[in-house]
């Protein structure tokens, strides 16, 4: 028993013990947790503890010598004592079981995440494959296309190359035949020509033969009947009238005297009309190569400029300067018409009959 100064130390001890027991298994349940022990002063601290409170339960018994006091006060003492070790015991087991079951956990999610990878790693090598298979026959689809473009392009360059050689071949024998054809029509066009210009040549040489055959006709008219008035003219002279001194009326036998009015009646296109039918039939019959050679008109005639402007009651400047040069002008026309006439009636005529 406690002396009796001691006795408010009485309930002291159980709480010490109690907490001492308390702390020591919270801290090895701790300890347990993170995988760890605290060596040999846990354990020591445990069974001092729990000897502590079994002394504390018994000692009365003890005492007394009650030894079914100290067997039954001695049931929570040891029943702690045991439970705690067991209890540590328990939470190793059950740390190193989560434990266990942690790195199975880990290990099942790691080879989860493994079979995943690898699942992923094949569907990436089967995508990869899939795609380089596509990839592979579009290439060889592409080079399929490409070589079929290109045999397309050299069979189209070849039929363009056959083609230009043929439309070059037909060209060149065609201009061939144009210049063939050509040739044959100069040829024909020349001989056409020499035969129209021998024509011409005969038709001139006969016109000239006919016009110098009226010609003569008609200077002999001219002189039979100027001889005729020569003659009328001397019957009625008196025989006494001197001879002339002057120069003989043959050495001006082709030009015309020219009167005052020589148009009376006409107005002034008319007398040039008429005129110009009188210089153009004195064109006409000349015979000389140049006709300004012909006395008619030259300096003197009766149908130079001069004479043509005072015949159409103008004056010499006018005729020389204005009449004339619109007589030629006219007669060149007109002879480039006849010209052309002929030659075309020339051209009729050799043409053969269809």
């Amino acid at each position: 028993m406690t002396p009796d100064p001691w006795d408010w130390t009485a309930p002291i001890l159980p709480i010490v013990v109690d907490s001492a027991v308390v702390i020591v298994v919270r801290l090895d349940s701790i300890i347990s947790r993170l995988g760890g022990t605290g060596g040999a002063w846990p354990a020591l601290l445990r069974w001092m503890t729990g000897f502590m409170t079994l002394a504390l339960n018994v000692a009365d018994s003890a005492l007394h010598r009650d030894m079914v006091g100290v067997a039954v006060h001695s049931v929570a003492p040891l029943l702690l004592i045991v439970t705690a070790e067991t209890s540590l015991a328990y939470r190793r087991a059950i740390t190193k079981a989560l434990d266990d079951l942690a790195s199975a956990q880990a290990a099942a999610a790691e080879k989860a995440r493994q079979e995943r990878e690898a699942a992923e790693e094949k569907a990436r090598q089967e995508r990869e494959a899939a795609e380089e298979k596509a990839r592979q026959e579009r290439e060889r689809e592409r080079e399929r296309r490409e070589t079929a473009e290109r045999e397309e392009r050299e069979r189209q360059e070849r039929l363009e190359r056959e083609r230009l050689d043929r439309e070059e071949r037909q060209a060149r024998e065609q201009r061939e035949h144009e210049e063939r054809m050509e040739r044959e029509r100069l040829d024909r066009e020349e001989k056409q020509r020499e035969r129209e210009r021998q024509h011409l040549l005969r038709l001139e040489q006969e016109r000239r033969e006919r016009e110098e055959a009226e010609r003569r006709a008609k200077d002999d008219q001219e002189r039979e009947r100027r001889e005729a008035l020569a003659r009328a003219a001397a019957a009625r002279v008196p025989a006494v009238v001197p001879a002339r001194t002057s120069t003989p009326q043959e050495a001006t036998a082709t030009v015309r005297d020219v009167e005052a009015d020589e148009f009376p009646g006409m107005s002034a296109d008319e007398k040039e009309e008429a005129l110009y039918k009188i210089y153009r039939q004195a064109r006409d019959e000349s015979t000389y190569a140049n006709f300004q050679d012909d006395p008619r008109f030259r300096q003197g005639g009766d149908l130079n400029g001069s004479q043509l402007g005072i015949r159409l009651g103008r004056t010499a400047a006018a005729g020389r300067t204005n009449v004339k040069p619109k007589f030629e002008k006219r007669y060149a026309d007109e002879l480039a018409a006849r010209m052309a006439g002929e030659m075309a009636g020339a051209g009729r005529e050799l043409m053969p009959a269809s």
